[in-house]
């Protein structure tokens, strides 16, 4: 089996250096850009499974990257930034950031947060006829059947539509407006106090635990999660 290629975007060599021997050191192919430049021009010529991305880059802001990675082909993107307000959290997870790290990172957050988005990959590619299984719990897409504990889970639309949206891109931060915007489509104004009541309801259904949440995942004051069934 051919290993990831993770394609790792940073100016700062110090940085750049050390997740390069993590990212080898766990049997990755590893490139590496110093600027947005090169980022490109890897990006064309390496198609790397992974992009690690900086937003502080010289040439050009790594926000303007991220569009432009996730239209060359599927590739999961992480961003790693010393930028830790939320607005930019959000943006680049609404731009179509898989997972956002802030500086300074622990390496093993790091890769496994690299595991996850590589994986939540691989499952969006096997399309929309795929059952997904995390535990006990399997989401038939297509068929719209929700199954806990080999019984039937009966949902109301919109507790559908929430669970299907973060189910599309499992392991991957779903923003709260982007939720919304699936939820409530027409809405002249959305508000989140909404959204968090159905997430409740979603996690009374689906939960072992509804107090200890874990597969529905919460990112405070940016979004939701699907955890992968390696993550529980």
């Amino acid at each position: 089996m051919t290993a990831p290629k993770v394609l790792i975007v940073d100016d700062e060599p110090h940085i750049r250096s050390l997740v390069q021997r993590a990212m080898a050191d766990a049997d990755y192919a590893v490139v590496a850009a110093e600027n947005a430049r090169e980022a490109l021009e890897l990006l064309a010529q390496e198609e790397p499974d992974l992009v690690l991305l900086d937003l502080g880059l010289p040439d050009r802001d790594g926000l303007e990257l991220v569009p432009l990675i996730k239209r060359h082909g599927d590739k999961a993107l992480i961003v790693i930034s010393a930028r830790d307000a939320v607005e930019e959290k959000v943006a680049a997870l609404d731009l179509g950031a898989d997972d956002y790290l802030t500086k300074p990172f622990d390496i093993a957050e790091l890769l496994a947060r690299a595991r996850a988005a590589l994986r939540g990959r691989m499952t969006r590619g096997s399309g929309n006829g795929r059952v997904l299984v995390i535990g006990d719990l399997s989401i038939d897409l297509a068929s719209r059947r929700i199954v806990k504990g080999g019984r039937e889970v009966r949902l109301t639309p919109k507790e559908y539509a929430v669970l299907s949206q973060l189910a599309e891109f499992p392991g991957r931060v779903i923003t709260h407006d982007r939720i919304m915007a699936r939820v409530w489509p027409d809405a002249a104004e959305r508000h989140v106090e909404y959204l968090r009541v159905l997430v409740r309801a979603l996690r009374q259904k689906l939960e072992t635990d509804p107090q200890r949440p874990r597969i529905i995942g919460n990112d405070a004051g940016i979004g939701y999660r699907l955890r992968l069934a390696e993550d529980l």
